[in-house]
């Protein structure tokens, strides 16, 4: 019988003989064993002949890549990012949010830090490192537009993942229905913003989800995607008539609420205000297709037109 111990890097045999007569010998490379080689005992006695032990080779601690004292950048790997995503998806299904709204919103998070990314690097002057000729800096920037580019089209790509590719409107002018994850995410971008010129409103006649299909649906898919930074434009091209829009038909305001300006009460204004004035017949369609009351948007046309 044989008992075995691990010292360290070396592999060490006790050998306790299994009767009197029987006598073992050890020949094994200390060297060979540390690097995941054989040993070989030879028996002698009544049980002749060799067993060969395969010892495995374990890294030491510079071999160890997880050890390795920050050399160059420590970025997750592909294996990593995808643990992260998995994890969240779960998550959220976790948390009751359909599978397909989970991957709509980190598709285009991962979208999104691509096309930042492709943004930041392409704002500033590029130059090439030190001072090493002509030829070899437009080399260099060659180079690099390249790879901007090819960031670009990854971009591009992991966005057509999500939204599809841009379509023409169906035979009959259809436009593809909003989705309860583009509602959802317009609701999250207007709240703040109305919130930034009045109060909430205990008058607010609770239509979000009606108000913003119809909203949603003037636009294509790839549209909604980027409907939040649209809406910030919007605000802050506009601020001051919006906030003497609210002041004087909103809440808090003297005018008495009745059905012409009830939409002011609720954060979707902002963005039936947007569509009005980007693409007002549409929204007139959508809006008469959804049943929605027509003295809504004759209301809010009114209060934006009005004399300062």
């Amino acid at each position: 019988m044989f008992r075995r111990r691990f010292r360290g890097s070396r592999d060490l045999l006790d050998v306790v003989p299994a009767s009197p007569d029987m006598v073992a010998e050890i020949s094994a490379d200390r060297q060979s064993c540390a690097t995941g080689s054989t040993a070989q005992l030879s028996g002698v006695g009544p049980s002749k002949g060799a067993i060969t032990l395969h010892t495995p080779h374990y890294p030491s601690d510079e071999e160890d890549p997880m050890n390795a004292a920050d050399e160059g950048r420590q970025w997750p790997d592909e294996v990593s990012v995808d643990n992260a995503r998995t994890t969240l998806l779960q998550l959220l299904a976790r948390a009751g949010v359909p599978s397909d709204d989970a991957r709509e919103l980190t598709g285009l998070v991962e979208a999104g830090a691509l096309a930042l990314a492709h943004e930041e690097l392409s704002g500033g002057a590029r130059s090439a490192p030190g001072d090493k000729g002509a030829a070899y800096e437009s080399g260099w920037l060659d180079g690099a537009g390249h790879l901007l580019e090819e960031l670009g089209a990854v971009a591009e790509r992991t966005l057509l993942r999500v939204v599809g590719a841009e379509g023409q409107p169906g035979p009959a002018g259809e436009r593809p229905p909003a989705g309860r994850m583009e509602v959802e995410r317009a609701r999250v971008a207007l709240t703040p913003l109305y919130l930034s010129f009045t109060a909430a409103s205990e008058l607010d006649p609770e239509v979000t989800e009606e108000v913003l299909a119809a909203v949603l649906t003037t636009m294509s898919p790839r549209q909604r995607a980027g409907y939040a930074g649209r809406l910030t434009q919007f605000a802050a091209a506009h601020r001051t008539r919006l906030e003497r829009l609210f002041a004087a038909f909103g809440p808090g305001s003297t005018i008495t609420v009745h059905g012409r300006y009830s939409l002011l009460h609720s954060a979707t204004s902002i963005a039936v205000l947007e569509r009005l004035i980007a693409a007002p017949q549409a929204l007139r369609e959508e809006w008469n297709a959804a049943e929605l009351p027509p003295a809504w948007l004759d209301g809010l046309t009114t209060a934006w037109n009005a004399p300062a």
